[in-house]
């Protein structure tokens, strides 16, 4: 869906970064030799961000929809951007093995990328720019997205079970109880390359290049630090979280997903989606656990099927969505109606205690493999209160009796807790985990 962008929006242009440097005092400008190796750049982007653009930019991001309210997503809140906000179109996924065994620099490193996140998020370049520094020195900036608009950019983070691990950062008592290592499910097939890491961001806006210049960035500052273990890249969005907007199609051409846990639902998202005091631990209150699974989708196989067979796989009709036996999409599915391997009636919080997910999936399309078939299906990702009550019974429900499962396969797998939002200029990534 096409929006306009007021003209006041800053972009990525070195007009906008000359504009935020003058606009803070000289000591707090970040020098080109001092962010060099990005030792210390935490603080220098960080103070420019407090007196630059990103201040424009500044409010709660607990469920408010983005999608029409301009090019930017308000990065600061009690809850990350990225879960709740409005879908955009294109995703770009990373998960990170950190590198150094320093606990000191791997919260270097979050508040560096903290402060990139909030110069990127508002449409600004990182450091001074793609541009017009120090010729003898690479620019800050790798400048694929000069010139282009924030385009509701937003970047979320979460902390894997190795983070966690024994000898290793100290952290392995702050571990929470939600963050479970996820069992082997039956017809799981998967690759350890594609699965698991320490840290992983998920970067979503509607251009692409500005999600993918997102974790460009974040890559090239945690050089020597982190690297990246593996990454995703995903379009057309396979959910929504703005009841009002059309659910998508996934690759099957179905829609998916139409009981979604709506951004704009406080009630739902505090029961289902956000960590709450008393969840048993303290740090991760505002915040959330997701599970990313990639899902290899047979789409040969899917593309011989009849039309009457996908519509009972999925308990839904192509055209409309509605489900079985009822004229649209959003009426009250009458589960009982459907076949009992039926999808949409497996996944039904009814058939799963109540467990509900919010859904942020995209579709994938990779290529093809060594045999000519399609290596295409759907990033799902979910976020929920804890992965004990919310994926794994769904998953375990769907593993062993979904018809949909004769189409597709799980190929990679990764679960990481997601802290709550950064407040403030002053507050940064996992700050409540190492306090």
């Amino acid at each position: 869906m096409a929006e306009s962008e007021p003209a006041a929006q800053p972009g990525h242009g070195n007009d906008d970064a000359a504009a935020r440097t003058a606009a803070v005092p000289a000591a707090a400008a970040p020098s080109r030799r001092s962010v060099l190796g990005w030792g210390g750049a935490g603080l220098a982007l960080g103070a420019a961000a407090a007196g630059g653009a990103v201040a424009a930019f500044g409010g709660a991001s607990d469920g408010v929809p983005a999608a029409s309210s301009g090019t930017a997503v308000p990065f600061h809140g009690e809850h990350q951007a990225g879960i709740a906000s409005a879908v955009q179109d294109r995703l770009h996924f990373a998960a990170f093995d950190v590198k150094t065994a320093d606990r000191a620099e791997l919260v270097s490193l979050l508040k560096d990328w903290t402060a990139a996140a909030r110069l990127m998020t508002a449409g600004l370049p990182v450091g001074e720019g793609g541009f017009g520094g120090l010729p003898e020195a690479p620019p800050d900036d790798t400048g694929e997205a000069l010139g282009l608009h924030a385009s509701r950019l937003t970047l979320t983070i979460g902390f894997g079970p190795g983070l966690f691990a024994k000898d290793r950062f100290g952290l392995e008592d702050r571990r929470p109880g939600a963050l479970v290592d996820l069992e082997l499910f039956p017809g799981d097939n998967l690759d350890p390359a594609r699965s698991g890491g320490d840290l992983c961001v998920q970067a979503c806006a509607d251009d692409p290049q500005v999600a993918v210049h997102a974790i460009r960035q974040l890559a090239r500052i945690g050089f020597g630090r982190t690297a990246v273990r593996w990454s995703q890249l995903g379009f057309g969005k396979t959910s929504s979280t703005t009841p009002d907007e059309q659910t998508p199609r996934n690759m099957m051409g179905f829609k998916d997903g139409t009981r979604n846990v709506a951004g704009t639902d406080r009630a739902a998202l505090e029961r289902h989606v956000w960590v709450g005091p008393g969840d048993g631990s303290d740090w991760m209150t505002g915040g959330s656990y997701l599970v990313a699974r990639r899902i290899r989708m047979h789409i040969e196989t899917w593309d011989r099927a009849s039309l009457q067979e996908q519509e009972d796989v999925f308990g839904r009709d192509k055209g409309e969505g509605a489900p079985v036996g009822k004229p649209k999409e959003r009426d009250e599915p009458f589960l009982k109606a459907m076949k009992p391997d039926a999808h949409v009636r497996l996944a039904h919080p009814d058939s799963n205690g109540g467990a509900a997910l919010l859904r942020r999936g995209y579709s994938f399309t990779d290529g093809t493999d060594g045999l000519g078939r399609l290596d295409a299906g759907l990033f799902f990702l979910a976020y929920q209160r804890d992965v004990r009550t919310g994926f794994v019974p769904v998953q375990r429900n769907l593993a062993r009796h979904d018809a949909l499962n004769e189409y597709i396969q799980h190929v990679g797998s990764a679960v990481f807790a997601v802290p709550p939002g950064v407040r403030d200029k002053d507050d940064w990534w996992g700050r409540t985990l190492f306090a």
